[in-house]
């Protein structure tokens, strides 16, 4: 067999790369973007396979100074804290103090080659993803009311790969890529000491879906991790998804952890919806199908429910690449209740609980879009507000932070994760800008 040459095969996926955006703009004249993709029965149009994604990221640049996202009518915003390091995630203590995962992928996480393997590092870096992880949560705190922080504080830091964060008795835990650990916490504290490892978590060198959310149950007994795939639709078979795509719920007490729910590409933005009690997450769909397949999602998760990863989306909607097929898991798929636009990397999620942005927000979930990279036109690269009536999804999405990306069709920042301060207004985490930015009414 013949061996090509490492360099030989990135020269010509950059020339591919280049002869392929190339013709967005074209694509561009023909398609809006409009609501495509979004509810809870949105169209899905014929599959589309390709070997080779789309790759059209919105190129990474940064805020110039005293620019901002665009907010909604009737809302405003400030950078509560500037200059982070990759913020991706966000969590309010009851002090209101805020924490920020500053946080990226680790530096071993998808090892081995491949074309498309090579296309993702590729956009990855273009989108401002290529930075070495800090490692550590940083506190913001603002100690005037003015809605800027102005004390910062490096909270815990050595961590591995940090993301989801959630305060339970008297502990903070946060997890790593590779574990849940524990801190002990009082309230005011500005300095965590050392941690306690409470479980392990998937991950390893082959570690595709590297983020891990965590969430503690209102009782206290239980903590419910997300764990994402280690493919895209189960090309590295599926011994490498065991405790994958799925929801974990972790005793407290005895520490045994069980699947709580499956089927779930990469889930995040783990919620409870404060109307009905359930659990919500926001999840990331598969690739490969087409521009406007598959939807991103947010959904409740039943307890022994399996969503239909890797053998069928959207519910019962079968992926024919996957073999051997299985009917019998894609008879028992669950539909997602409401549909998030195709690729839009829908990440983060919160309710509206203890807001304070008018009627129009008033019951309903914010969902941080950090945006697509691998769609002919742009999607995502927003927040929105989706609103509920009864505890379930009812209406139209709504902007409520856009203008991530410019005319030039680069990005100066991604939304990632959302949530709610003390005082009601919205927090996003811009992992791009290396922003905190705090959404309130007018």
């Amino acid at each position: 067999m013949t061996t090509v040459p490492r360099n030989l095969i990135v020269i010509t996926m950059a020339g591919a790369l280049m002869a392929g955006c190339a013709g967005v703009s074209a694509q561009k004249a023909a398609r809006t973007t409009g609501v495509v993709g979004y509810g809870p029965n949105p169209n899905l149009p014929k599959p589309n396979p390709t070997v080779i994604p789309t790759v059209n990221i919105a190129d990474a640049k940064g805020w110039q100074e005293g620019a901002t996202p665009t907010p909604a009518k009737g809302l405003k915003v400030n950078a509560f804290a500037a200059g982070l390091d990759h913020p991706r995630w966000l969590h309010v203590l009851p002090n209101g103090d805020v924490l920020v995962a500053e946080t990226n992928a680790p530096a071993k996480h998808d090892e081995g080659f491949s074309l498309k393997k090579a296309f993702m590092k590729l956009a990855m870096k273009r989108a401002g993803a290529a930075a070495t992880s800090a490692n550590r949560i940083t506190l913001l705190r603002d100690t005037d009311g003015d809605g800027i922080a102005d004390l910062r504080r490096t909270f815990a830091e050595g961590l591995n790969a940090p993301f989801g964060m959630t305060l339970s008795e008297g502990k903070l835990y946060v997890a790593n890529t590779d574990a849940l650990v524990a801190f002990p916490y009082s309230r005011g504290q500005t300095r965590l000491g050392t941690p306690e490892k409470i479980i392990d978590l998937p991950a390893g060198n082959l570690n595709h879906h590297w983020t891990k959310d965590v969430i503690a149950s209102p009782d206290g007994r239980k903590l419910y991790v997300t764990v994402g795939s280690n493919s895209n639709v189960g090309e590295n078979g599926m011994a490498a998804e065991k405790y994958r795509a799925a929801v974990l719920e972790v005793d407290k007490a005895s520490r045994r952890t069980r699947v709580f729910a499956s089927g779930l590409r990469n889930p995040n933005g783990l919620s409870w919806n404060p109307e009905s009690g359930e659990l919500w997450v926001a999840v990331n769909e598969r690739d490969e199908l087409g521009d406007d397949l598959v939807p991103d999602y947010m959904t409740s998760v039943r307890d022994g429910a399996f969503y239909g990863w890797p053998y069928s989306y959207f519910g019962q909607n079968v992926d024919a690449r996957i073999k051997p097929p299985r009917p019998d898991l894609v008879a028992k798929a669950v539909k997602p209740d409401y549909a998030l636009g195709s690729h839009t990397a829908s990440l983060g999620l919160t309710f509206s609980e203890g807001a304070s942005l008018g009627r129009a927000y008033a019951n309903g979930a914010f969902v941080g879009q950090h945006g697509s990279w691998n769609r002919s036109v742009h999607s995502g690269y927003k927040v929105i507000f989706v609103p509920f009536a009864n505890g379930k999804p009812n209406g139209r999405p709504r902007d409520v932070l856009a203008g991530f990306v410019g005319r030039d069709g680069k990005a100066m920042g991604r939304p990632v994760g959302v949530a709610i301060d003390r005082r009601g207004a919205l927090l996003v985490a811009d992992d791009v800008g290396n922003v905190i930015w705090r959404v309130s009414r007018r």
